[in-house]
């Protein structure tokens, strides 16, 4: 990789360009392929403005620090780029984890909407029994669907918290 230190209006020194090269160094770890940066030192009566530009696959990244001190600029500026790398790479492999998990769950056309929302599909033998009996197998489960015999309509049963049970029967269903 390839680090350029430019620095205008004042003189340069081999300490800021080692410090500013070392400290690109550890932020080009998270790219696997930085191209180059480009660091622009300046001095401005008293203000030091360090500008830090890192340019790599798919990736960009400013930052412009001003301080009354150099090598603090330096730090600061390189730190805000390590945070937008950081964000990049984090937005990348998320990306690969969704794109992952799609292939295997596109089977049917409606299975994509399902996954979306989060409704988790379980399939019931339905029997025809009395309202008595179907309390009386509901102590195994907390929700219980059953052909009502009294009724003959298809009904759910189910005990609330308060530990009594509500029956829920369809209506409107006369053609």
């Amino acid at each position: 990789m390839q680090v350029l230190v430019t620095f205008r209006h004042m003189e340069a020194t081999e300490p800021l360009r080692r410090h500013a090269e070392n400290r690109i160094e550890r932020v080009c770890k998270f790219l696997h392929s930085p191209i180059e940066a480009h660091v622009v030192l300046s001095v401005i009566k008293h203000r030091h403005i360090a500008e830090v530009t890192l340019v790599g696959s798919h990736l960009t990244a400013n930052a412009t620090e001003e301080t009354a001190d150099l090598y603090s600029a330096i730090d600061m500026a390189v730190a805000k780029v390590e945070r937008q790398v950081k964000k990049h790479v984090t937005k990348l492999k998320s990306r690969k984890h969704i794109a992952a998990a799609e292939p295997a769950a596109a089977a049917p056309a409606a299975a994509p909407r399902a996954s979306r929302s989060k409704v988790k599909t379980m399939r019931v033998k339905v029997e025809a029994m009395s309202l008595r009996e179907a309390m009386r197998r509901l102590d195994a489960t907390d929700v219980l669907i059953f052909h009502n015999t009294a009724s003959d309509l298809l009904s759910v049963l189910h005990r609330r918290k308060d530990g009594t049970y509500a029956l829920v029967e369809p209506e409107g269903l006369d053609g």
